[in-house]
Order: C-alpha cells, then structure tokens, then sequence
C-alpha cells in the first residue's frame, strides 16, 4: 500500500498534532497507511495516499483530524479538466 497515491495535491486531510494523544486510532482505520507513530503522535506520511473516506476523522477521539470526505476527489477531478480544457462530464465518440 506504500506505493498507492489516490489524487495528487488535493486532499483535505488535516492533523492537530497538538490534539493528538497518540491513541494510534488514525493509524488502524485508514485503510491507505497515510499514518505512522512517531514520539506518541500521529504523522502523515503522504497526504496523497488519502482517499478522504473520513475514518480516521470519525474515529478519532481526541478530534485532531479533519477531512471533508469527497472534496479533494471533486477539485481533483475539476482541477484536471480545466487544465484540459474539457468538460470533466464530456465522453468522446
């Protein structure tokens, strides 16, 4: 899962780490390993491996962690067509 980037430069994953008590709770729900332990609080590793599903945030009990699930997704994807300059609903024949 190292190895996985879900979108580049869009999500809206965020760490408190002065809210973080360390719980290791980020670290078992996510399912990308965008978190490790380092001295009792969670890091992020590579915010492009998150795929924004809101677990970690949602079981976080200390409420260092916010994401807007879906967002970076949806930017990505606009951010993408733009550059483009095509519709992102757009399906070429």
């Amino acid at each position: 899962m190292k190895n996985i980037v879900y979108v580049k430069n869009v999500t809206t994953l965020k760490l408190n780490t002065d809210k973080c008590t360390g719980c290791r709770m980020c670290i078992n729900v996510c399912p990308h390993a965008v978190f490790i332990l380092e001295n009792k609080k969670a890091v992020i590793t590579n915010k492009d491996r998150c795929m924004e599903c809101g677990a970690c945030s949602l079981n976080c009990p200390a409420n260092a962690l916010s994401v807007r699930s879906g967002v970076g997704c949806a930017a990505g994807i606009i951010q993408s067509a733009l550059k483009q300059k095509k519709s992102p609903l757009s399906v070429e024949i």
